[in-house]
């Protein structure tokens, strides 16, 4: 169990959609660092590895990997994670929604566009976090950015893939607005990171990351998504959601629940 979070804390994440918390998993980083060295040696046949195309270095993505992968299940199942999403979704249970495994090489010249998570998924939930920790040091010029406060927007943009190809070509939404070029408009906020902190954010909540510019330092990033009370299973005709869960035979509007979505932790309060 972890100490518990301070209430501004708390606060500062319902009202943004995002906040830092310092140096939470630093006890687990070997754990995460060892697991996504055997991920990449043996990634899934989903995974994505994006190539600069001016010969710098690989984006590599991977996810849904805690089954096989020793080190996440650990993390995931035996970490302070589960106590601390409780606590930022004020929610009595919290379940794994999935594990997302994310490493920018040196030189790496493709930055991850803006996006906010929630269209991509099979899984509706007012109560959301993903928990993004830093495995490498990640200096302010290098970190993930978000639009605080676009949680409660209220708005569902149109995802894309890390390449900047739409997920769903034709799924009716609207585009992500141009951050990068009206940045004096939105609240941008962003940290330098160290390995064990972490980011905690809404699946709403717009999000970004620039290139590794870096000669020399990788990137890489271990994120944990989970959900709350009342998470319930999308199902959207001819939508293809990320990751695909292509197994699961829950229909639209059913409880979140099966094998591939562990209950962490119950009636935490």
């Amino acid at each position: 169990m972890t100490a518990p979070l301070d209430n501004q804390t708390v606060s500062d994440y319902q009202r943004d959609g995002v906040t830092v918390l310092r140096g939470v998993f630093k006890d687990w980083v070997d754990t995460l660092r060892a697991g996504v060295e055997a991920d990449m040696r043996n990634p899934d046949p989903k995974a994505r590895s994006y190539d600069d195309p001016d010969g710098g270095g690989r984006f590599f993505v991977d996810y849904c990997n805690w089954s096989r992968i020793p080190e996440y299940r650990d993390f995931i199942f035996k970490s302070p994670a589960a106590q601390i999403a409780a606590q930022l979704m004020d929610s009595r249970k919290v379940q794994l929604f999935h594990e997302h495994v994310l490493v920018k090489e040196a030189q790496t010249g493709i930055p991850t566009p803006w996006h906010h998570d929630a269209p991509y998924y099979c899984v509706s939930s007012e109560k959301t976090v993903s928990l993004w920790v830093p495995l490498d040091e990640v200096p302010r010029e290098r970190t993930l950015e978000f639009v605080a406060g676009s949680h409660a927007w209220g708005k569902s943009f149109r995802p894309q893939k890390f390449d900047g190809q739409a997920l769903n070509a034709n799924d009716g939404l609207e585009p992500v607005p141009d951050i990068d070029g009206e940045k004096e408009s939105y609240d941008i906020v962003g940290w330098a990171l160290s390995p064990g902190d972490a980011l905690a954010f809404d699946y709403r909540t717009l999000h970004g990351a620039p290139a590794n510019t870096s000669a020399s330092a990788r990137r890489r990033a271990f994120s944990l998504r989970l959900v709350g009370d009342g998470a319930t299973f999308v199902r959207r005709e001819g939508i293809v959601t990320s990751p695909p869960f292509p197994n699961v035979t829950l229909e639209h509007g059913d409880p979140l629940t099966g094998e591939e979505f562990p209950v962490l932790l119950s009636e935490a309060r």
